[in-house]
């Protein structure tokens, strides 16, 4: 089976990076130069017409968003075991975790660094408002040690990406917990791999 990775360093795509080196299975990397606008060429568009990064071919097979990506990785692969299965009661809030970061962190995060000219109301946006994001998510990994208990899942990936970048940007709160929870994920060895091979990736294309 074959799995290529539309990437960008740095971008999102390399949150799908960190998924692949926790699944374990070989992929290729298709990297393109956003400063030459490859990923707005006719050629990357016919793979995504948002023009953007990630995106995942398996088999001929493209996904694009990033949570999208790794639930479909995590079903695709698992003896990886990133997932609870479908029947499983844990399956649904997996799955509202894994959606809960594109959904309500990152937009949350975004609109508090670039202000609008008059701040929508609270019931026009979807996560509500910043603090009751940022205190949903305390709460969840506060009993730690991931999102399920002691079962690291997708959802992890995307809502510890989330937190590593939001926090390295001091775009969100360090908070005691928060703090306590990108330490326990910086340390598996997937995280430092793909880490590792972005850092080389990005020295090389600068």
């Amino acid at each position: 089976m074959a799995l290529t990775l539309y990437h960008i360093v740095p971008s999102r795509s390399s949150i799908v990076r960190w998924m692949l080196e926790e699944i374990g299975e070989p992929y290729d990397l298709h990297v393109l130069d956003s400063s030459k606008g490859e990923n707005r060429s006719p050629d990357y568009l016919a793979v995504n017409p948002m023009g953007k990064v990630p995106a995942l071919d398996h088999d001929g097979v493209v996904i694009t968003e990033t949570s999208a990506i790794c639930c479909y990785l995590a079903d695709a692969f698992p003896k990886a075991g990133l997932a609870p299965a479908i029947g499983d009661k844990r399956r649904g809030p997996y799955l509202k975790w894994l959606f809960f970061g594109p959904s309500c962190i990152e937009p949350a995060i975004m609109d508090r660094a670039y202000k609008r000219a008059q701040e929508a109301p609270r019931a026009a946006l979807g996560y509500g408002d910043f603090d009751t994001v940022m205190d949903v998510v305390s709460a969840a990994v506060r009993t730690g040690p991931y999102l399920l208990g002691d079962q690291f899942t997708a959802a992890d990936v995307v809502i510890g990406s989330n937190l590593r970048w939001g926090m390295m940007f001091k775009l969100m709160p360090d908070r005691p917990e928060f703090v306590a929870y990108v330490e326990r994920l910086n340390a598996r060895p997937a995280l430092q791999r793909a880490t590792g091979l972005d850092a080389e990736l990005k020295a090389k294309v600068g």
